[in-house]
């Protein structure tokens, strides 16, 4: 008989920018689900893109997780680190002729509401991106909190780009990959990748990969009801006040903020969220998500 796998979530931040309201909600979030299911919890720089990057970023992230006790159970990887990894998996793909070189533009597939269903007018002049070849499919699947997923991927999403015309790896072939070679069992983030899930779960199947669980929470919104983004340094968190932070991320997710202490130990405020933790809790928040 297979020994049950241990329960493993990540965080995966992308050095673009500080980290706000969302991010430690969505860090919190999936450190308690995995947390509560005895699992392992590991933190992924995401930085696959040099132009939008700032310089110490990265570094600034994991300092500001860990002032909230969130560190990571094995060492942190980044995946600028992995090209290795990520050009194996596209020579796996082309090879089964799951994947294809493709040189049209945005303005060629215009007519096409931008999504790619067939190459317009391949040329030889110019370097190509990688694509995945997506059929006529429906994928569906079930997520922890908001239920029943279904996307139509060859129309909703066309023939998805695995590596840019640039020569950068795509999101979406990265996080793939890395969440199999890391063992991640449940991938808890927020609400704003549930879209993603159906073309990484269609990727996952094309590489013989395993899916994980997938559970996404609502967003933090701002005062006019907008998503926080990462380049609004005035929503960077206020390391001076991490307890209402924690508070609030704890709020957010349906949890009891009564029953954090207000000690200035983040260590010990995360242990006791984590001892009062209520799953059940966190999946009503649907209602406002």
């Amino acid at each position: 008989m297979t020994e049950p796998q241990t329960p493993r979530g990540r965080f995966a931040p992308s050095p673009t920018g500080p980290l706000h309201a969302g991010s430690l909600a969505a860090a919190l979030a999936s450190y308690l689900v995995a947390k509560s299911q005895h699992g392992q919890w590991l933190i992924r720089i995401e930085d696959l893109d040099p132009p939008r990057e700032i310089l110490g970023m990265a570094e600034r992230q994991l300092d500001d997780l860990a002032g909230f006790g969130l560190l990571s159970d094995l060492p942190v990887i980044r995946q600028s680190r992995r090209s290795v990894a990520y050009e194996a998996a596209l020579t796996q793909l082309l090879t089964q002729d799951k994947a294809f070189y493709c040189t049209c533009s945005r303005k060629q597939l215009q007519e096409q509401r931008g999504i790619h269903r067939r190459c317009v007018a391949p040329r030889r002049d110019r370097q190509g991106a990688i694509r995945l070849r997506v059929p006529d499919a429906c994928i569906e699947f079930t997520d922890g909190l908001y239920g029943l997923q279904s996307q139509h991927i060859g129309v909703e999403t066309g023939d998805v780009v695995l590596k840019r015309a640039d020569g950068l790896y795509a999101y979406q072939l990265a996080v793939v990959v890395d969440d199999a070679a890391q063992g991640i069992t449940q991938i808890v983030r927020g609400a704003d990748l549930l879209d993603s899930t159906p073309r990484q779960i269609f990727l996952q199947r094309q590489l013989g990969l395993p899916t994980p669980e997938y559970l996404h929470v609502p967003l933090v919104l701002d005062a006019q009801g907008h998503k926080l983004g990462k380049s609004q340094w005035a929503a960077a968190l206020d390391q001076t006040r991490r307890f209402e932070a924690f508070r609030a991320a704890y709020g957010h997710l349906g949890q009891d903020g009564d029953v954090l202490s207000g000690r200035a130990d983040m260590a010990h405020n995360l242990s006791e969220a984590l001892r009062h933790f209520d799953l059940d809790r966190l999946k009503r928040t649907r209602v406002r998500g």
